[in-house]
């Protein structure tokens, strides 16, 4: 079966969707997505859809940002994707990416007086980092201030600094790269959020350090109070701290949960997954196959 896209408001195969060389997005990074997953059960032979809704939601905030109008709702978003993973018939991990975006065939630096329109394609995607244990850098190249662009979306444009400081970090032989605040905290990964544990507690960079606010972030900080009893606490953290922290670890959609067992070319911990990072990986890989009922309300169910 071949590869469906939703596309200018209709369903095609994806080799027939097309954008014009004159697409305002394509020239000044004018649009928004989001990154969902959809993680297969062999046992339920079913795909478990995880946080459609709140995917949803934020991708409508960054709409809002980028004044990009769409005759959707949520619930009309989430109707779509079912459709589109109905039509290209995946039994396997599926990565649905939408993207709203400033469609117009126009040359001039705005957002005013331009079309919208969106798209939805579903895809595979393996393991994001390549690796189970991950060594970073700090990147030369800090996190871009919300004054600049704001860090609440998922705007195309922005990731053009996620994508500087990733080739800087794998260029210098490193897997991932920790970007810097303009005031020197630490932000961000290139496309995840970061945790350190220390004594016991998780600690995590707030929304004013231009943080996207990350679903798997959220998730991760709640089952870590309800399964795990480890409270997590949001607040600023310095580079050095990293460097001290007893474990440290990445999370995101296409990531997962990923431990750091090396930063700027220091250990962390004992340079292995540590104790609470490990059961984390654990939990929420069970968790996001649609496997406890007490997180029903994370879960979108589709049976090929």
């Amino acid at each position: 079966m071949p590869p469906y896209v939703f596309f200018e408001k209709q369903f095609m195969p994806l080799e027939n969707a097309k954008i014009g060389v004159l697409t305002h997005a394509l020239h000044y990074g004018t649009a928004c997505f989001e990154g969902i997953r959809g993680n297969w059960d062999s046992e339920q032979n079913r795909i478990c859809i995880f946080r459609i809704q709140d995917h949803y939601k934020r991708l409508l905030n960054g709409c809002r940002l980028l004044k990009i109008e769409l005759p959707y709702s949520i619930d009309d978003l989430c109707q779509l994707t079912i459709e589109l993973l109905n039509k290209s018939g995946f039994n396997e991990d599926v990565y649905i990416r939408p993207l709203a975006y400033k469609s117009s065939q126009s040359i001039g630096v705005r957002l005013h007086g331009l079309e919208n329109e969106l798209l939805i394609v579903a895809t595979t995607l393996g393991s994001y980092l390549g690796k189970d244990r991950v060594r970073c850098c700090t990147s030369s190249w800090r996190r871009v201030d919300d004054t600049m662009i704001p860090a609440r979306g998922k705007i195309s444009g922005i990731y053009v600094n996620s994508a500087l400081a990733k080739t800087e970090a794998e260029e210098n032989g490193f897997d991932e790269a920790i970007l810097l605040s303009s005031n020197g905290h630490v932000s961000e990964g290139s496309g995840e959020n970061i945790f350190a544990v220390i004594d016991g507690t998780l600690i995590t960079p707030p929304s004013p350090d231009n943080i996207l606010i990350g679903i798997t972030r959220n998730s991760v900080i709640e089952l870590a109070k309800k399964e795990l009893g480890v409270d997590t606490i949001e607040r600023s953290i310095d580079r050095s701290e990293l460097y001290l922290a007893d474990e440290c670890f990445f999370t995101g959609t296409a990531t997962h949960i990923a431990p750091i067992i090396e930063i700027d070319n220091r250990t962390i911990g004992t340079g292995d997954i540590g104790k609470i990072t490990g059961d984390l990986q654990k939990l929420y890989n069970k968790v996001i196959k649609g496997s406890n009922p007490k997180y029903n309300k994370w879960y979108t169910f589709f049976s090929p």
